[in-house]
C-alpha cells in the first residue's frame, strides 16, 4: 500500500472515533429536543395490500386444513453394510438424487442398524398411510407422529418398488385426512404446496410454489421400465421430505414428494412427485391385497419427435413408437409389430411413451384394451388382453431416448457370430450387426450407441450385414436423417441420426 494511502487510513483512525462521539451527540441531542414529535411510520392499509392479504388468507386455509394429515415416519432398518445417506438403498437412482432423503446415523452393532426419516399422508380416517417404498425399505421397525405430537408404530401394509410407494398402517380412528385430487388435470403455472419434514426435524412444514412442468419421464437408471409422469415444481422439498404431501389450491392430494434433481443434496429448484393418478390406484391395490398386479404387455417404446416423425408417415409428433417387442407377449400374441406406432388406447389419444406405460401399469390382469396403430402410415386396430407384471420380465416401457442430434456415425461394426452372440448374451431372436467400436465425441458416441450393442435395423430396413449396413449410409442423401435401431443391454430403442455434410461417411 502506497505511503500515502497509508496516511489516509490512519488519518480516517484518527478521526474515527471523536466523529462518532459528535455524531452521537448530536443525534442524542436531536431525539431529546424532539421527543415529543417523533411518531413511528404507519402500516399500509388493507386496500392497498387486499390481494396480498386474500392469497395469504388462501394459503393459511390450505395449510390449515393438510398439516393435521400429515405424519413423520421414522424408519429403523437393517444396514447393508455400504455407505448411505438415504431413508433406504439408493441404487440406481440417477446422479444428484442420491442426497435427497433425510439423516441416516449407522450404529456400531451388528449387524448395522440404520436409522432414517422420511414423510407419510393420512389418506383414510382409519389409519391407512401413503409414503414412498425406499422410506421404509428394509423397515424393522417403524413409527409414526403425528400432528398432534402422538408417536404410534406402523404396520407395513404393502410394498410396490416400481412406483416407489408403500401404504402403512397405525392403530388410530377419526385421524384428520386428505382428500384425492386429479394430477391429471394439473396444468404448468398453479400453485401447489408441499408438506413434509425436511431434513427430518422440521417437521409439519409447508412451502408454497407452482407445477413447473408435468408428464416428466422416468429418471431411474435401475429399471426403465418403471412409471413416469413425474410432477415437477418448485416448490421447495429438502431432504425427509420424501413422501410427502403436494397438494393444490383446494388442499387436495395431487402428488407424493419423492426426489429432487440437486448437486449438494438441498432444494435446487426442481422437485418431483408422484402423480395421484398413479398413487390412489397403487395404494387401494396395497390395501386391498397387499400388493400391486400392473399391467404388461411386453414391448419397449420411443416416444415419437418431429426427428422420427417422418420416418413412420406420421401427420404429427405424438404418439409411442414400439422399438421392440418380447416373444410371447400380450402384445406379440395380439399382433403388435416392431416400428407401428401406438397412437390410441380404448380411444383415447396416446400422446407418448409413458402415458401409454403408466395407463397400462394401472390395468388390472386379463382387461381387454384396444390399441389404435399406425403402420406404414396407415390406420390399425388391435385387440389386446392385458398381461401381468413379473419382476423377471420385460413391461410396456419407455426409455425416452431418441439419441442426440449427429452427423455421421463414427463406428465400427461387423457380423455377428455364434461367439459375438455368446460373448454378448443375445437372444437368438435378435438379429442384426454388432457395433465393434465407436470413436469418442462422434455422432455415434453422442447417440449413446457402445461397444456391443446391436443395430437391427437403418432406415426400417433389416440391417442384414456389416457390407450391407455400410451400403446404407453411403448411400444415404447428404443432408437426410438416418434411423437405426438398436438393441442395447436388452432392450431396444429408435436412435435419429442427424447426417452433418462435413462428416466423413461410415
Amino acid at each position: 500500500m502506497p505511503q500515502s494511502t497509508n496516511q489516509l487510513v490512519v488519518i480516517a483512525k484518527k478521526m474515527t472515533v471523536p466523529a462518532a462521539i459528535a455524531a452521537a451527540f448530536t443525534i442524542g441531542a436531536a431525539l431529546f429536543v424532539g421527543h415529543g414529535s417523533v411518531h413511528a411510520a404507519s402500516a399500509i392499509d388493507d386496500n392497498s395490500v387486499a390481494a396480498l392479504t386474500s392469497l395469504d388468507r388462501a394459503m393459511e386455509a390450505v395449510a390449515a386444513r393438510v398439516t393435521p394429515a400429515v405424519v413423520n415416519v421414522a424408519v429403523t432398518a437393517r444396514g447393508t453394510g455400504e455407505a448411505e445417506t438415504s431413508e433406504g438403498p439408493m441404487q440406481g437412482l440417477p446422479p444428484g438424487l442420491q442426497q435427497f432423503f433425510g439423516p441416516m446415523q449407522q450404529q456400531p452393532s451388528q449387524p448395522q442398524i440404520e436409522h432414517g426419516v422420511g414423510s407419510g399422508i393420512v389418506i383414510s380416517p382409519d389409519g391407512y398411510i401413503v409414503t414412498n417404498a425406499h422410506v421404509v425399505d428394509g423397515a424393522m421397525q417403524i413409527k409414526v407422529t403425528l400432528n398432534d405430537r402422538r408417536i404410534l408404530k406402523a404396520k407395513l401394509i404393502g410394498v410396490d418398488k416400481l412406483t416407489d410407494l408403500a401404504v402403512l398402517k397405525v392403530d388410530a380412528t377419526n385421524l384428520p385426512s386428505i382428500a384425492w385430487g386429479d394430477s391429471t388435470k394439473l396444468e404448468p403455472g398453479q400453485t401447489v404446496l408441499a408438506f413434509g419434514s425436511p431434513f427430518g426435524y422440521f417437521q409439519f412444514s409447508v412451502t408454497r410454489g407452482i407445477v413447473s412442468a408435468i408428464n416428466r419421464p422416468n429418471p431411474y437408471s435401475d429399471d426403465p421400465r418403471k412409471p413416469g409422469n413425474f410432477i415437477q415444481t418448485d416448490a421447495a422439498i429438502n431432504p425427509g421430505n420424501s413422501g410427502g404431501a403436494l397438494v393444490n389450491a383446494h388442499g387436495e392430494l395431487i402428488g407424493i414428494n419423492t426426489f429432487i434433481i440437486t448437486n449438494n443434496g438441498s432444494f435446487a429448484g426442481a422437485g418431483f412427485a408422484i402423480p395421484s393418478q398413479i398413487v390412489r390406484a397403487t395404494a387401494e391395490q396395497l390395501i386391498q391385497h397387499g400388493k400391486v398386479d400392473h399391467g404388461y404387455l411386453g414391448i419397449s417404446m420411443n416416444d415419437v419427435t418431429p426427428d422420427n416423425a417422418h420416418f413412420f408417415n406420421l401427420p404429427d409428433s405424438t404418439g409411442a413408437i414400439v422399438a421392440q417387442v418380447t416373444p410371447d407377449s400380450p402384445a406379440s400374441r395380439g399382433g403388435v409389430q416392431t416400428g407401428d406406432v401406438i397412437s390410441q388406447l380404448n380411444g383415447e389419444k396416446i400422446v407418448n411413451g409413458s402415458a401409454l406405460q403408466v395407463s397400462v401399469s394401472e390395468m388390472a390382469p386379463g382387461t381387454k384394451i384396444m390399441l389404435g396403430v399406425i403402420r406404414d402410415g396407415k390406420p390399425v386396430t388391435l385387440n389386446l388382453t392385458v398381461g401381468q407384471f413379473h419382476g423377471n420380465t420385460e413391461v410396456a416401457s419407455d426409455d425416452g431416448k431418441d439419441g442426440p442430434r449427429s452427423g455421421k456415425l463414427g463406428l465400427a461394426v461387423s457380423d455377428l457370430t455364434p461367439d459375438t452372440r455368446q460373448q454378448i448374451n443375445l437372444p437368438d431372436q435378435v438379429h442384426g450387426i454388432v457395433v465393434q467400436s465407436v470413436r469418442p465425441a462422434s455422432p455415434a458416441d453422442e447417440a449413446g450407441i457402445q461397444p456391443g450393442d446391436v443395430i437391427v435395423e437403418v432406415n426400417r430396413r433389416p440391417a442384414q450385414s456389416a457390407s450391407q449396413f455400410a451400403s446404407e449410409v453411403h448411400q444415404n442423401r447428404e443432408g437426410k436423417d438416418l434411423l437405426l435401431l438398436v438393441w442395447s443391454k436388452g432392450n431396444a430403442s429408435y436412435r435419429t441420426i442427424h447426417p452433418d455434410s462435413d462428416e466423413p461417411k461410415g
